[in-house]
């Protein structure tokens, strides 16, 4: 199925494995690149020569085109750029917009730019700095979100820009990918659907957790960071949902003492994080704490399977699936659904 993505990235099949932290890794990328799709290696925890090493194993993995997600505010973004333009990734995705200079070494480059975006004035002012596509994120989609349902954003965004636009939030299946077609979109992006994959390096017990959800287990809270959050509710997002200000501080103050031990953060260090990521917002102490510590939380469960100390970010596709298949079984699926209803619905003309 050729789209304006597929064009642009190389891939064969109209499809995104998001750069999730802790999940996205070598193993997921190169299984999702092989099978046709475009995956993206989650870069943020990694340090720079991590990086350099994760790139060049998924290289050692496949041929195919992926890409690398990157955050634009890193204090070391440019150094990470670098090394991108060096050892030749085919697409730079962001979870913020990327400055106007970001994008134009990367264009320079020959590398293609894909931020992802909330909002339609997002996606126009990364369109007018140069960037490639963007990927479009509904409030349906993991970890933090906005307000506003794919449904809705989507065809504002495809009427706003003259950009590809890959749509995220809610998708799991053809069924999806046709919808987001019609709507103008060059092809969807999933995150969820991927870590539930065979390939996925996500300890079995925690993808038993996510398979075991419904609709109603997946939540929206600000009680971890003070940012809307889309994850599975847990007992550390009941605890803090449930808590008066100083019983939510000793939740994170021992959270935060835990992960500062595997961190290695002190906890100067930890406030100070935890105060940078406050993007204006009034956050009480105890969101300051467990801000600087996203990063350790996330890995708690995705990499240690410490469901009861971590944080689990989901899609509400997490309520509707309910199997493991490869990455191959997956893409594969996937494009056969798409393709049986696009036939179902000429035939019904």
């Amino acid at each position: 199925m050729e789209t304006a993505l597929t064009r642009l990235t190389g891939v064969r099949h109209p499809l995104v494995q998001t750069g999730m932290g802790w999940v996205a890794g070598p193993r997921l990328v190169s299984a999702t690149a092989n099978a046709g799709a475009l995956g993206i290696l989650a870069s943020a925890t990694m340090t720079l020569d991590r990086l350099r090493a994760a790139v060049r194993e998924v290289r050692a993995r496949t041929d195919a085109p992926f890409g690398v997600n990157l955050r634009a505010d890193a204090a070391d973004a440019g150094d990470r750029v670098r090394i991108l333009i060096e050892e030749g990734v085919r697409v730079a995705s962001f979870a913020l917009a990327p400055s106007r200079e970001l994008i134009g070494e990367l264009k320079e480059a020959g590398v293609v730019v894909m931020p992802t975006v909330g909002a339609r004035r997002h996606a126009e002012k990364v369109a007018a700095w140069g960037a490639d596509a963007v990927v479009v994120q509904g409030a349906e989609g993991g970890g933090h979100t906005g307000e506003v349902a794919t449904t809705v954003l989507l065809p504002q965004v495809v009427d706003a820009v003259d950009i590809p636009v890959v749509a995220a939030g809610g998708f799991f299946d053809g069924r999806g990918l046709v919808a987001a077609l019609a709507y103008g979109a060059a092809g969807v992006a999933m995150g969820t659907r991927f870590l539930l994959t065979s390939d996925s390096t996500v300890p079995e017990a925690v993808k038993a957790r996510y398979l075991a959800a419904t609709v109603r287990d997946v939540t929206v809270t600000r009680a971890v960071d003070g940012l809307p959050h889309r994850m599975l509710r847990t007992d550390l997002v009941d605890a803090l949902e449930n808590s008066g200000r100083v019983k939510a501080l000793f939740h994170a103050t021992r959270r935060a003492s835990r992960f500062r031990r595997l961190s290695g953060l002190t906890w100067r260090g930890m406030v100070r994080d935890g105060l940078a990521l406050r993007h204006g917002k009034d956050l009480t102490w105890s969101q300051v704490l467990l801000a600087a510590n996203i990063p350790m939380l996330l890995k708690a469960s995705m990499v240690d399977g410490r469901t009861d100390l971590g944080v689990m970010a989901s899609g509400q596709v997490a309520g509707v699936i309910d199997d493991l298949p490869s990455c191959a079984e997956l893409v594969e699926r996937i494009m056969a659904e798409a393709e049986e209803t696009r036939r179902r619905l000429t035939a019904s003309r």
